[in-house]
C-alpha cells in the first residue's frame, strides 16, 4: 500500500506562485509515474502534468504548459509542483496520483490552491 499526501496549497494573488509537494511513503516506493491533477467546483478533474518515476520523463496539461514544472526528488520519495504565473482560474484541490503500471492506483487526499483576483 502506498500513502501520498499533498502540501503546500494557500491563498496566493494571481501572477504569485506555488510550490506544491506530494510525499509517498508505505512499502518501497518504485512507481511508473506521479501525476498531479486538479478539480475545480463543478467542473471534472483535470491532468495537470505527470513525471515518470525513471528517467524523469514530463508531461503536462495544456493549461499547465509554460507555468508549471514538474519535478521529483527519490531520495525524498517526493514530487514537487511549481506553479508560476498563477491565474484565478487554477483554483482548485489539486491532487497527487501513482501507480505501478500506466494506471493510477493511489490518490493523496488533496490541498486546496485558491488563486485571488
Amino acid at each position: 500500500q502506498v500513502q501520498l499526501v499533498e502540501s503546500g496549497g494557500g491563498l496566493v494573488q494571481a501572477g504569485g506562485s506555488l510550490r506544491l509537494s506530494c510525499t509517498a511513503s508505505g512499502r518501497t516506493f518504485n512507481p511508473y509515474r506521479v501525476g498531479w491533477f486538479r478539480q475545480a467546483p463543478g467542473k471534472e478533474r483535470e491532468f495537470v502534468a505527470a513525471i515518470r518515476w525513471s528517467g524523469s520523463r514530463t508531461y503536462y496539461g495544456d493549461s499547465a504548459k509554460g507555468r508549471f514544472t514538474i519535478s521529483r526528488d527519490t531520495a525524498k520519495n517526493t514530487v514537487y509542483l511549481q506553479m508560476n504565473s498563477l491565474k484565478p482560474e487554477d483554483t482548485a484541490v489539486y491532487y497527487c496520483a501513482t501507480g505501478a503500471a500506466a494506471s493510477y492506483d493511489y490518490w493523496g487526499q488533496g490541498t486546496q490552491v485558491t488563486v485571488s483576483s
